[in-house]
């Protein structure tokens, strides 16, 4: 990739949709089915970056987060809050301005109260990071959405193809 290329968002990925919170600052930030796997990603804009032009650590760490709360969450098939525990990241090589970065699952282990999910992020030299994450699943509605009367984005997302919901 010379400087200043922009890579394309790959073929069936859709922008996610606004008004997810904290998410919303990886904007435009996308998702899609690939493999039967759901996979999340982005193009590395100035707004990712840092002042070396590689993707800021705490973009890739959204990344991975949002990633691997999708993931645990579709292993137990609720659609839900899943608050974090733990996320631990090794930062592999550089994601450049204008690469597309991906981030691939490869396992996930859903316990009583607890998921586990652990993934790559990706672009097109190869590993960018590796994470790890711990998701802990609360039993009460206090802590959680789960049960919201609207589908959720995961969901939608997942029954739709790689579609975001429209409302």
């Amino acid at each position: 990739m010379e400087q200043n290329e922009i890579e394309a968002v790959p073929e069936g990925f859709e922008s996610l949709p606004e008004g997810l919170g904290f998410t919303d600052s990886l904007s435009p930030c996308y998702s899609g089915m690939r493999d039967d796997e759901l996979r999340f990603g982005l193009v590395v804009q100035t707004q990712h970056a840092n002042s070396m032009g590689i993707c800021h650590g705490g973009a890739l760490m959204t990344l991975a987060d949002i990633a691997a709360a999708s993931w645990a969450n579709l292993e137990r098939d609720v659609m839900g809050g899943a608050p974090t525990i733990n996320l631990s990241m090794d930062f592999v090589s550089a994601g450049r301005q204008g690469q597309w970065l991906e981030a691939r699952c490869e396992g996930v282990t859903i316990k009583r109260l607890f998921g586990f999910s652990r993934g790559v992020i990706v672009n097109s030299k190869g590993v960018v990071a590796r994470f790890n994450a711990t998701f802990y699943f609360p039993e009460h509605p206090g802590l959680s959405q789960d049960g919201l009367s609207r589908p959720s984005v995961l969901r939608a997302m997942v029954e739709g193809g790689g579609q975001s919901p429209s409302d």
